[in-house]
């Protein structure tokens, strides 16, 4: 039971992927860096990291991806400029991270599925749990959905996994836990007895849906080594917990807060919209001027 002992100080940020779902937009901008409202894709699951008392962040990347990087490192010309013309809450914004984490990276190379690329950060992340971030999925929560991991994982004593539950005609495009029902371990937090990959409805096993949040223990590096790729090729994080899951209990959490599965086209406009009225500046506005559209005119009818 490796890991078990030490505080999650650590998050990976598996960012190599092609994000072909928004060519020819991510021809020259990795998906990770497209923006809602004002922050990108990847800023909005680091801002939760940070608040969820993480001190460390592993972004893997891989070609065309160091504008990542370069977003997350210290900016001393902007921030003199902010500095000179008084603009200190954003002096603020952009400072937040770069001062306040450390920030590496490592290339995944090819982008050989998730389990692969948790598997590479092996040298960095070290013999600590860790939790995975995957960006695509941003959640808008009281508590910071990772914080709510967290508090779980240092209760079961175990991995943990966010899950959310989803209408039944939709489990088919998700990965869904089959639960232990003997086990009570209060509202929300689940024993894991299997892990079902895109069933269909008939055989989905429940409505929890395996969402973009993780917190792994170091004994998933060796159940991942011991995973065979699947038929396309890559190595499924899926499948390496199950390995793990042989060997010890994993846990669900289901995540109080509002997800929005930004990496696909509707999904990023959902949360565009639903971040541009949670914003004080924007919302009243805004909201205006979605009621004067009509888009059958191919125009707004006012102003």
């Amino acid at each position: 039971m490796s890991g078990m002992e030490r505080p999650v100080r650590t998050a990976v940020f598996p960012a190599a992927g092609l994000g072909t779902r928004f060519l020819p937009a991510t021809k020259a901008l990795p998906k990770e860096m497209l923006v809602l409202v004002d922050k990108p894709i990847i800023q909005y699951g680091v801002d939760e990291a940070l608040q969820s008392g993480i001190e460390s962040i592993v972004l893997v990347t891989g070609r065309g991806k160091g504008i990542i990087e370069d977003h997350f490192d210290v900016a001393p010309e902007l921030e003199g400029l902010l500095e000179r013309r008084g603009k200190k809450e954003q002096l603020e914004a952009i400072r937040r991270i770069s001062r306040t984490m450390h920030v590496v990276s490592v290339r995944q190379g090819e982008p050989l599925g998730l389990g692969h690329a948790v598997l590479v950060t092996r040298h960095l992340v070290g013999e600590a749990p860790f939790a995975v971030v995957l960006c695509d999925d941003v959640i808008d929560a009281a508590r910071p959905a990772l914080r709510q991991m967290i508090d779980v994982f240092e209760r079961v004593k175990g991995p943990v996994i966010a899950v959310e539950r989803v209408p039944m005609e939709s489990v088919s495009s998700y990965g869904i836990v089959a639960l232990d029902e003997q086990a009570d371990l209060g509202p929300g937090v689940y024993r894991i007895k299997d892990l079902v990959e895109k069933p269909s409805r008939d055989a989905a096993p429940s409505n929890l849906a395996i969402v973009g949040r993780y917190i792994l223990t170091p004994d998933i590096f060796p159940a991942l080594q011991e995973t065979v790729s699947d038929r396309t090729g890559e190595i499924q994080l899926t499948n390496g917990m199950r390995r793990l899951l042989e060997q010890r209990p994993l846990y669900a959490c289901e995540i109080a807060g509002v997800r929005h599965d930004a990496g696909t086209k509707l999904g990023f406009l959902k949360a565009l919209a639903y971040f541009a009225l949670r914003d004080p500046d924007l919302a009243e506005p805004f909201r205006r001027y979605l009621e004067t559209l009509d888009v059958s005119l191919g125009a707004t009818s006012g102003r």
